[in-house]
């Protein structure tokens, strides 16, 4: 596990008109989110690796479509430096994974259609009106990047 990462199971209630998950809710975390969006990735298409120096993610995998999502903790303080965790998200096992600044993540479609996530992180993308400097460290553009999804 990596230090301060945290991963909730998603439940899935089916009935006859298929099925509701909860998604969030504010008693479970002090995490805010600053905005939403929602991916599709399509079959053996890669996204990230990359951190962000302030910002939080809060991905959400319910599917359709699968993920197998890796993380390392690049943190200079944190207990699990180091570490490396690789995780499969998605249609079979949905969960809501927030991943703190500093930990290099990114995720691959594993399944034989698009994958869908929602992200909800704790800051605006570019800030307010979109003019601010993005926060983001991209690893996958860099040849010598250690960090890399198979």
């Amino acid at each position: 596990m990596i230090k301060d990462l945290i991963i909730k199971k998603l439940d899935k209630n089916r009935d006859e008109r298929g099925w509701l998950s909860e998604v969030w809710r504010n008693d479970e975390s002090d995490f805010r989110p600053a905005m939403s969006y929602v991916s599709l990735t399509n079959p053996g298409v890669r996204r990230g690796p990359h951190e962000h120096v302030s910002q939080s993610d809060c991905f959400v995998f319910l599917g359709p479509g699968s993920f197998r999502l890796y993380l390392w903790d690049r943190r200079e303080d944190s207990a699990t430096r180091g570490e490396k965790l690789v995780l499969e998200v998605g249609e079979e096992n949905p969960s809501l994974v927030i991943i703190p600044p500093g930990v290099v993540h990114g995720y691959k479609c594993i399944s034989d259609i698009p994958a869908l996530s929602i992200n909800l992180p704790n800051q605006l993308y570019g800030g307010v009106g979109k003019k601010e400097t993005v926060d983001e460290i991209r690893w996958e553009n860099k040849e010598d990047s250690p960090y890399q999804i198979d």
